[in-house]
């Protein structure tokens, strides 16, 4: 999230009212007043008229009370009162908002000719391409987009132009329907969030739990915010975690724990994992802990499946690590990823809400709270380098190869990394057929790692350089050698998926 456009404020608006609301018992009566705070008579104007922003509003509120768009905002608001959470996916195209981009997907350019054959025309099966001005024109009322005009054009003087949402998607999981609203293949989706960051017009969203864990939060439960190792600079640059820690307290939660801590617990298993596993039962093993990479080995590549690691992640061996000391632990992951939401719904045992550091901001303004205000406090991390390096690209897979030279000094390890799904798609088919020398692969879904997650808040090129800077300046160097994960681990647990 490196552009703080009209669409992200707007968004980060929503999202501030309605956690505002919720904190001071409003938001069942006051929902509505969302629809004219946020959208005001004399503010700017993005539609046609104040009718279809408004349209647009309460579908943004919908998904961020987790709710089905279309339900009515005060049935929506109670209903995410009590705490209920629609069934269904997580990253959603907002129809109102869902511009139908009136892009002319294919274009005839000058290198047009004008021959006599004119393929173009011949080819097309709705005989939308006519020659106006000597040259070929495409009539866009009658064209179903086939793309035959540009397969058929022997001077190539017809091009393609795709939406911004179907660019951002190297899955392909994102078309456009027949009425020309974006529309998503959840077979092929892993709703890593490219495409909610490449619209223009915001309208494709992911569901909130914010009204949901301010509920648990309400009920005096004893609610854990596990924080993602990314969080470093997150909140600004001069912000630290002690001051992100007393500032949640204040907004009620238990405790924090971070996930970097269950990243060493990760590090330790997955290295020994791979020690016994690779060569002698599978010819190479890939990281786990990026839930979008997962997704998208399973939907895409399920022959390699087997390949990946069994380990599960830094967020649900932290969680299982709360869990099992408190079994009333209401644990809240907050990082910067949307894929981790899906993540969670699949591992209930342990997680019970999912929520980026761009939605935390927002609770953070619902309830008053200036971060830059708050003094700092002495704060200790726990984790080691190993585990705060799982933020950015190639960590994970440094800190397996240095594990290895301790635990298993005689293996050899021939690593690969990628970014981008695309990227990571293609090496794993290339490591599969052998034809990239790699035994050991990384995989990340964001480009830059989960510093670059869509659910950031600062440019992934600062908060890289400040994780750095924090991964140095951390006392404890290598996995093996915090004490304190070696003995969650020897006491036993559930750090493998079965």
């Amino acid at each position: 999230m490196a552009q703080v456009t009209e669409v992200v404020k707007l968004q980060r608006k929503v999202l501030a009212e309605v956690s505002r609301l919720a904190l001071h018992d409003k938001l069942a009566d006051h929902v509505e007043d969302i629809l004219t705070t946020v959208v005001t008579e004399d503010g700017p104007r993005y539609r046609c008229c104040i009718h279809k922003e408004r349209a647009v509003l309460k579908d943004r509120i919908n998904v961020a009370l987790s709710q089905p768009i279309g339900t009515d905002i005060t049935e929506a608001a109670a209903n995410a009162l009590n705490g209920e959470v629609a069934d269904g996916s997580i990253v959603r195209v907002l129809p109102e908002a869902c511009d139908r981009c009136p892009i002319d997907k294919f274009m005839v350019t000058d290198a047009c000719r004008n021959c006599l054959a004119h393929h173009c025309i011949a080819s097309c099966p709705k005989k939308a391409i006519m020659v106006a001005g000597n040259r070929a024109y495409i009539d866009k009322m009658t064209c179903v987009e086939c793309g035959m005009c540009k397969k058929s054009c022997p001077y190539g003087a017809i091009i393609e132009i795709s939406r911004p949402c179907e660019r951002a998607c190297d899955l392909k999981a994102i078309t456009a329907a027949a009425d020309r609203r974006a529309a998503i293949d959840y077979d092929k989706c892993a709703q890593c969030g490219a495409c909610k960051i490449a619209c223009p017009f915001g309208a494709i969203s992911d569901r909130t739990y914010i009204v949901q864990v301010i509920q648990a939060i309400k009920a005096k439960k004893r609610v854990y915010a596990i924080v993602a190792p990314a969080i470093v600079s997150q909140f600004g640059v001069k912000v630290k975690l002690g001051q992100v820690k007393t500032a949640l307290i204040q907004f009620g939660f238990h405790a924090l724990h971070e996930v970097a801590f269950g990243a060493d617990i990760v590090t330790l298993e997955e290295t020994k994992e791979f020690a016994a596993t690779v060569p002698t039962d599978r010819a190479y093993m890939t990281t786990s802990c990026c839930p979008a990479y997962v997704e998208m080995v399973d939907k895409h590549l399920p022959q390699c499946g087997e390949y990946v690691s069994s380990t599960v992640s830094p967020m649900v061996a932290t969680a299982r690590m709360i869990k099992a000391e408190d079994k009333d632990a209401v644990v809240v992951f907050i990082g910067p990823c949307i894929a981790k939401k899906v993540e969670g719904q699949k591992n209930p045992d342990c997680i019970d809400y999912v929520l980026t550091f761009e939605e935390l901001a927002a609770m953070f303004v619902g309830a008053g709270i200036n971060l830059t205000e708050i003094t700092d406090t002495l704060y200790e991390t726990d984790a080691s380098r190993h585990g705060h390096s799982f933020a950015s690209a190639g960590g994970v897979m440094k800190s397996v190869i240095d594990t290895a030279g301790v635990l298993a000094p005689d293996i050899t390890i021939k690593p690969h990394r990628a970014e981008g799904l695309g990227n990571c798609k293609q090496a794993l088919q290339q490591i599969a057929k052998g034809d990239l020398d790699a035994n050991f692969f990384e995989g990340m879904a964001c480009v830059g790692g989960c510093v670059g997650g869509p659910g950031t808040l600062n440019d992934v090129r600062i908060t890289t350089k400040m994780l750095e800077t924090h991964v140095n300046a951390t006392k404890t160097v290598m996995a093996p050698e915090n004490q304190k994960a070696v003995d969650v681990i020897e006491k036993g647990g559930h750090w493998h998926k079965e």
